[in-house]
Order: structure tokens, then sequence, then C-alpha cells
């Protein structure tokens, strides 16, 4: 167990990062999966929007890494464009 106190503040710290760390990544594999399992545009094209804006948010504090940030949007914009 943390002795010192800054031990106790870092203990506090990795917690609400572990949550809000968790909370993101579960965002965006359930939209993304949103997209990935949709038959026809209209029920992808207001998830495919949120989808995209969310990957570049994490993009953009390196949470995730750009290049697979890249390659995600790439394959869903693939599937939405094949679908019809």
């Amino acid at each position: 167990m943390a002795n010192s106190n800054s031990a106790k503040k870092r203990i506090r710290q990795i917690a609400s990062r572990r949550l809000r760390n968790r909370y993101y990544a579960k965002t965006m594999r359930t939209l993304v999966r949103k997209v990935r399992t949709a038959t026809d545009k209209t029920t992808a094209d207001a998830n495919i929007k949120e989808a995209i804006s969310i990957i570049d948010k994490l993009s953009k504090k390196n949470f995730i890494h750009s290049n697979k940030a890249a390659n995600l949007k790439s394959k869903l914009m693939k599937h939405y464009n094949s679908l019809s």
C-alpha cells in the first residue's frame, strides 16, 4: 500500500484515467461495430460521422496511433461506400 501522499494521489489519478480510457475505447469499438454491421446507408450514415469523429479525437490525444486511426477510417469508408 502507498505510504506517501504523492503515491496515494498517483493511485487516484491512475484509477480515474483508467476509467476514462476504458470509456473511450468502448465507445470507439461500439461505434465501429455499428457501422460495420449496418446493412444500408441510411442506418450507417449518422454512425459513420460519429465514429470518424471519435477516432480523430482519440488519435489527436495519442490514445490510438495515427496510422491505426487512418486504417480504421479507411476500412469504415470502404465498407460505407460499398453499401447500397
